[in-house]
């Protein structure tokens, strides 16, 4: 029950109790009147009836003194009295006035009656006396008829009192005990009031308020310090200070809420926190392989329940390879085809350990397959990767603000890889040339300068050598382009062969090339271009079932820094071929003394 309930029927109680108490003692004090009352009708009573006694014997008196002394003034002194007494019925109506009974009324009437029997025989006796008749007087005044009719008016007036005070006694014993039960039903309600207000005090104010309330300012208090490990107190009673409890218990479960929150939107603001810092680093990514350490490094703090591994698709064998992974995921890491994969498939995001029911990807392991989630990486509607991860915590997917997190990284991966591809691409597009594969003139530039450098710091020689193909233009016209483009690029081929451990191999333009060679002296390069000459004269190409004949080049050499200085040597390698060719093809020159190296076909032949 309410403490406002139980207030309000105690005070209720209360008033009622103490209207009720002052309505006894108005009772009591009426009763207590009544008592009064009788007393002094009682009193009043007695003082008629001892009256009309006393004005009985006085006029006995006076009708005897005058019926002895024979003097008049007793004769005048009776008539006095007897005229101030009055007549029966006045004094009965008197008496009757005052509150006196029927009963004791017709007592007192028969007292009076034979008092007025006693008058007119005392009168007698006067009118006797007056005529001389003393005798007669006496017989009558003092006779014993007389004495007896005397007799009994005081026992007719005695009964009267008797009955009077019989009367007035019971009147007052009942007053008497109505007074003191009400009293004391008055003094049980004021005890009664008093028990109720001290259990009112007691009960609602120390038991149903002060310990509770207590109890719940400790609690208030360390929650007002955000300590939310308090346990509030368990009131179950319905009132105010259970409905304060209530609210102290929903105070507690909204703060711990907020703390949860709070925690929640700190730690997402760590997690893109930590996702712009990965999309700066792979923005400054210079190859795929520091966007494989940056997503390695990256993604535990990301969403550090779940492992995982980077899968890129390589082109050439149409197969997904992992080029990275972290927290060690169950399964295999070997290559699968994209179709083993629903996630490539769909392209979008599959999650079989969802609330729905969904097929597993045949690439993950069957006993993880509940846990696992496969993410594509796309670009401009293009797939080029997929993210494989695996929840650490359960046999379940991640949850709702991971899974946004991981669309997320997948998208910033997914371009960052796209943009390095793109940037490889265009890298190799500007630095290689498209028909032969090889280094174009755009790098020859930086990679002479680097060459040049080392030379220099190593004191060591830089080979350079100008290869051009022996009447390819004939040839071109004769067989058409395709050709030309078949010639070409099997030269570069065994060009490339040629150099590709100790060297670098250029198209320089045409059915040009230009090959540096690091640390190789004039003895070294003219063995080398010998090899090379060797390699392409005997290289069969056949174009459209069309043999192409032998193919030759002429070779021109020159040697740094031994045939000049850094910025001539590509121009003293070209005046070398330039040479060569004006001497019959076929051939290697060295630029320094014009020396003519034989090819070693002529040299066998």
């Amino acid at each position: 029950m309410r403490i406002a309930t139980i207030t309000n029927w105690a005070y209720g109680a209360t008033v009622c109790l103490t209207i009720a108490a002052g309505f006894t003692m108005v009772l009591a004090s009426n009763a207590d009147r009544l008592e009064r009352d009788a007393v002094r009708q009682r009193d009043l009573f007695d003082q008629l009836t001892f009256e009309v006694e006393a004005d009985e014997a006085q006029l006995t008196d006076q009708a005897r003194l005058a019926a002895v002394t024979g003097d008049p003034s007793h004769e005048i002194a009776y008539n006095r009295t007897l005229a101030a007494i009055g007549p029966v019925e006045q004094r009965l109506s008197k008496l009757k006035d005052n509150g006196a009974k029927e009963e004791e009324l017709r007592s007192l009437e028969e007292g009076l009656r034979w008092a007025a029997t006693l008058q007119d025989e005392q009168k007698a006796a006067i009118a006797a006396i007056k005529a001389g008749d003393e005798v007669t007087a006496h017989k009558i005044i003092f006779g014993a008829e007389y004495e007896r009719e005397l007799e009994r008016v005081h026992f007719l007036l005695g009964r009267f009192r008797y009955m009077l005070d019989n009367r007035s006694d019971r009147a007052i014993e009942e007053a008497s005990r109505a007074s003191q039960r009400l009293r004391t039903v008055s003094e049980a309600m004021v005890a009664i009031t008093a028990v109720l207000f001290l259990f009112v005090l007691g009960f609602v104010l120390k038991r149903r308020i002060l310990k509770p309330v207590v109890k719940l300012s400790d609690v208030v208090n360390r929650l007002a310090d955000q300590d939310y490990a308090v346990e509030p107190p368990q009131l179950s009673q319905i009132d105010e200070i259970g409905d304060m409890a209530q609210a102290v218990r929903i105070f507690r479960e909204n703060g711990i809420e907020r703390q949860r929150l709070e925690r929640e939107r700190d730690a997402d603001w760590h997690v893109r926190d930590l996702l712009a810092r990965m999309t700066q680093r792979l923005q400054g990514c210079e190859s795929v392989a520091d966007l494989f350490e940056v997503v390695r490094l990256f993604a535990p703090k990301i969403a550090p329940n779940l492992a995982g591994r980077l899968y890129t698709l390589d082109t050439r064998l149409e197969m997904m390879a992992c080029a990275s992974e972290w927290q060690s995921p169950h399964g295999s890491d070997a290559a699968f085809a994209p179709d083993d994969c629903w996630a490539l498939r769909r392209g979008q995001l599959h999650m079989p350990g969802g609330d729905l029911v969904d097929v597993p990807c045949k690439h993950v392991p069957p006993e993880t397959a509940a846990a696992a989630i496969c993410v594509p990486l796309t670009a401009q509607g293009e797939t080029i990767g997929l993210l494989v991860l695996e929840n650490r915590t359960g046999a379940h997917g991640p949850n709702e603000n991971a899974k946004v997190y991981i669309e997320l990284m997948s998208e910033t991966v997914g371009l960052a890889l796209a943009n390095l591809k793109l940037r490889d691409a265009l890298h190799e597009k500007a630095l290689f040339d498209a028909l032969t594969g090889l280094r174009n003139r755009h790098d020859l530039a930086d990679t002479l300068r680097r060459s040049l450098a080392q030379a220099d710091a190593s004191k060591t020689p830089l080979s350079c050598l100008m290869v051009d193909i022996d009447h390819f233009k004939q040839l071109n016209d004769r067989h058409g382009h395709d050709a030309g483009d078949l010639t070409i690029r099997s030269v570069a081929s065994a060009l490339d062969n040629a150099v590709r451990e100790d060297g670098v191999a250029f198209r320089y333009g045409g059915e040009e090339f230009l090959l540096l060679l690091p640390d190789c002296d004039e003895a070294r390069a003219v063995e080398r271009s010998q090899l090379i000459q060797d390699r392409i004269t005997g290289m069969t190409l056949v174009h459209e079932g069309t043999s192409l004949g032998p193919v030759t080049v002429s070779i021109g050499i020159a040697i740094y820094p031994q045939h000049g200085p850094a910025h001539s040597l590509i121009g003293t390698a070209d005046a070398a071929l330039l040479r060569a060719k004006e001497e019959g093809r076929n051939r290697i020159v060295v630029a320094a003394g014009a020396r003519e190296v034989q090819p070693a076909a002529s040299a066998r032949g």
